[in-house]
């Protein structure tokens, strides 16, 4: 009858020595090669350590029906300005112009979360005023949930100057994300939530649109208006308004975080652990044939033999 190998097991052979002796020397010399060199490898290889990572996150945005309004007219130093601010509206006197405004934000997909915001002013003007540029703040509240929960209150800030009076402007754009630094990868982070525009203050300092973005400028986390185009219309009729027309889109973000402790450590392990497999299997074969090749001394313990009957 013939006989086929069905399963196998390979032979141990145990090779001891004492612990102050050559080979034992040699073993402890043979597991730091192995294990500590690939360490040192993965770390000089700059991807060792995640200090940053990134994911995807739909912000949940809101227009808090806040803004600052500012409409300059061909007479140099002549202007328009309102805002929902009544201390600011009062220091204005004769240059507030109360406009008409409509806003709606659109939640195109159903997912509880709003995707933009149509945003319109008509300015009422006299037959001889003319508008030559416009500026415009608007105040959001911005919050993230993924990793930590951040929440702020953000701004989007829109400018458009011609030379020729204009009867409109359009514009259309992206409400976007600007970090300096990451986020937290968890807890709660409402270090910028506290209010861009000082509605309670009674200086004309601090409704200022300049030192409004420097100090909002300042802030490591910020929004700002991207991927915009605008059109501006020359000419009007005597008769007719100036008409600014906005429409801000909520575009899914690129977050960047600090990753956790246990994220460092399984990212670091992959790097340390494909480079050890190496070392492993190289110092294998060396040892392999360092010991069958007696070059230390050493007691052998050979396997023991069982004699399995035939069939």
């Amino acid at each position: 009858m013939a006989v086929f190998e069905i399963y196998s097991l390979p032979a141990l052979y145990r090779y001891k020595s004492s612990i102050w002796s050559k080979a034992s020397l040699y073993v402890l010399a043979m597991l730091c090669l192995t294990f500590i060199p690939p360490l040192l490898v993965a770390y000089r290889s700059q991807g060792f350590w995640m200090t940053t990572n990134t994911y995807l996150e739909q912000p949940d945005v809101a227009y808090k029906k806040q803004l600052l309004f500012v409409a300059d007219l061909a007479t140099p130093g002549d202007f328009f300005a309102w805002s929902t601010y009544a201390n600011f509206n009062n220091l204005l006197q004769t240059n507030l112009r109360v406009p008409q405004v409509t806003s709606y934000e659109l939640d195109s997909n159903n997912d509880g979360l709003n995707d933009q915001l149509s945003l319109n002013i008509s300015l009422p003007l006299s037959s001889t005023e003319q508008v030559v540029n416009v500026q415009l703040i608007a105040v959001f509240d911005y919050k993230l949930y993924r990793m930590s929960t951040f929440q702020m209150e953000s701004i989007v800030y829109v400018a458009q100057s011609s030379p020729l009076s204009g009867s409109s402007l359009k514009v259309i754009g992206d409400l976007s994300l600007h970090q300096r630094t990451p986020l937290y990868h968890r807890g709660t982070d409402v270090r910028y939530n506290g209010s861009v525009i000082n509605s309670n203050s009674y200086f004309a300092s601090d409704y200022d649109i300049f030192n409004i973005l420097e100090s909002y400028s300042s802030r490591n986390i910020t929004t700002r208006l991207e991927n915009s185009y605008s059109i501006w219309t020359p000419g009007r009729i005597p008769s007719q308004p100036f008409l600014f027309n906005m429409t801000l889109k909520y575009p899914t973000e690129i977050i960047t975080y600090q990753p956790g402790f246990w994220e460092l450590v399984k990212w670091g392990w992959v790097q340390y652990a494909s480079i050890l497999l190496l070392f492993l299997w190289v110092f294998k074969r060396i040892n392999r044939t360092v010991f069958e090749g007696n070059v230390f001394n050493t007691v052998v313990q050979q396997p023991k033999v069982k004699l399995v009957k035939g069939f």
